[in-house]
């Protein structure tokens, strides 16, 4: 469906009209995107204040200049301000791009114009759902970088917190797995902090679940499983596997930082086991747009506009997000490793 006009009628788009336009466009729902971990939250300013008190983390409101200070002084709490990252993005559509190039897919009659935004639209919201992505995985692990890969905050630093890590030591025949997965299951009970959940998910490296499958303590169940849990010949059983409690998932997503640099999400020999179903312990809060017409709005999980060159040779596409993920309970997290 064609979601973008010819700019040169009548102005083109508005601001929250091109910022609805990229929203409705297909989402390339990356993996924490699928599972749904991290819900979406606006808020109206470019930066957050959040408390911290027995190891959970609350986000407290912003307020305006000389308005009345929120209250956090009781023993055993701490508050810190972060600034939400602000991530913009953008291409121009030049003459080159449409001149003598039908739609693709339709008849010469159709307009180009439309074509070529549609499809660098598409390309430009995929690279902000891979960016969050990237947020996302650090944040369930404790930090907050950015697309070059530098670490702007790191939450069990700010907060004075500790990483619960579980070696699996997979390389050791003996190992009982079953006690190091109740190990990981009882860490995170024991850090829901009044939270809810339904299940632990464990997002682990490909060296880590090649090591999980054919330990001699586990080996045997995951043959049963791949030969009655799903259909082995149809289906790619590298996938998951059910065991003690705690659904692991090979996790080979990777992305490319703005140097260059080819980077894994989980590194290798590593995973991160995290629960489901809770209420409120990962979300990604967003700002306004950085522009006047956004000013003291609620943030939007992403942006887009246009502006015509003003003698009509080019268009500038510009979009943003300004996204900040949250791990409300950063002991809830738990890290897997193997150290042989």
């Amino acid at each position: 469906m064609t979601i973008t006009r010819n700019p040169f009628d009548a102005g083109g788009y508005s601001l929250a009209e091109m910022t609805q336009a990229i929203n409705i466009l297909p989402n390339l729902y990356t993996r924490l995107g699928q599972i749904g971990l991290f819900r979406f939250e606006g808020v109206t300013q470019r930066s957050v204040i959040i408390e911290q008190y027995e190891g959970q983390l609350n986000l407290l409101p912003t307020v305006p200049w000389g308005a009345p200070a929120t209250v956090g002084t009781r023993e055993g709490r701490s508050m810190r301000s972060f600034a939400v990252p602000h991530i913009p993005h953008d291409d121009v559509i030049t003459v080159m791009d449409i001149q003598g190039q039908p739609a693709l897919g339709s008849s010469t009659e159709a307009d180009p114009l439309s074509e070529v935004m549609n499809r660098k639209l598409t390309l430009m919201r995929r690279k902000h759902a891979q960016t969050r992505e990237f947020m996302e995985m650090n944040a369930l692990r404790g930090t907050v970088r950015d697309g070059a890969g530098a670490t702007l905050y790191n939450y069990f630093t700010e907060f004075g917190l500790s990483q619960i890590s579980v070696d699996f030591l997979l390389g050791t025949n003996g190992t009982n797995v079953q006690a190091k997965c109740r190990e990981v299951l009882r860490a995170v009970e024991d850090n829901l902090l009044g939270e809810t959940m339904t299940s632990v998910h464990a997002l682990v490296s490909r060296e880590f679940f090649d090591k999980l499958i054919g330990h001699p303590k586990t080996e045997e169940a995951y043959k049963f499983y791949a030969a009655t849990g799903a259909q082995p010949l149809r289906e790619d059983m590298r996938r998951n596997f059910p065991f003690a409690g705690i659904l692991f998932e090979e996790y080979n997503g990777s992305c490319t930082l703005s140097s260059g640099a080819s980077e894994r999400l989980v590194p290798a020999n590593e995973g991160v086991a995290f629960p489901l179903g809770t209420m409120d312990t990962f979300t990604t809060y967003g700002a306004p747009a950085d522009l006047l017409e956004a000013a003291n709005t609620i943030g939007q999980e992403i942006y887009a506009r246009q502006l015509v060159e003003n003698k009509g040779r080019w268009i500038d596409l510009m979009t943003e997000s300004n996204i900040l993920p949250v791990n409300k309970r950063p002991r809830i997290v738990i890290r897997l490793h193997s150290s042989n």
